[in-house]
């Protein structure tokens, strides 16, 4: 994990300058890039995948940016279709092993060989894989 105090800016919200820890990891097949930030405000588990089969194909309200690639929850509330101008990822990102989890701020997420999985504390968020996403 690393703490870093920096303006932390990603699916389309700016916290501000606080500190923050920060978790990156991908799949083993490298198809999905996950982030986890953590910091006074909440928590937020982010999944993007490189390749799909679209399982939403409507446009977020209000949404000006990328979509249906990026699907994220929140500590509290229900996993939701990312509105999204960037992509998590990059080279060197740790691999979470099928059958390994990770957890941060009230968000556990688990790699499985079926997709990735993240999920908060009241039971909400969402599984993700090539094939099908769903939201929960």
């Amino acid at each position: 994990m690393m703490r870093v105090g920096v303006a932390v800016a990603f699916l389309g919200l700016v916290a501000g300058v606080a500190q923050a820890d920060i978790i990156q990891f991908r799949s083993p097949t490298g198809n999905i890039n996950c982030i986890m930030v953590s910091d006074p405000s909440g928590a937020t588990a982010r999944c993007d995948l490189t390749e799909l089969t679209p399982s939403y194909t409507r446009r977020p309200a209000g949404c000006k940016f990328d979509w249906g690639r990026s699907f994220a929850v929140g500590n509290t509330g229900k996993g939701y279709l990312a509105c999204v101008s960037d992509a998590v990822g990059g080279a060197g990102l740790a691999v979470l092993r099928y059958g390994q989890a990770v957890s941060l701020g009230g968000i556990s997420c688990v790699s499985a060989e079926s997709g990735m999985t993240c999920t908060n504390a009241k039971g909400h968020g969402f599984s993700v894989s090539k094939a099908k996403q769903k939201l929960f």
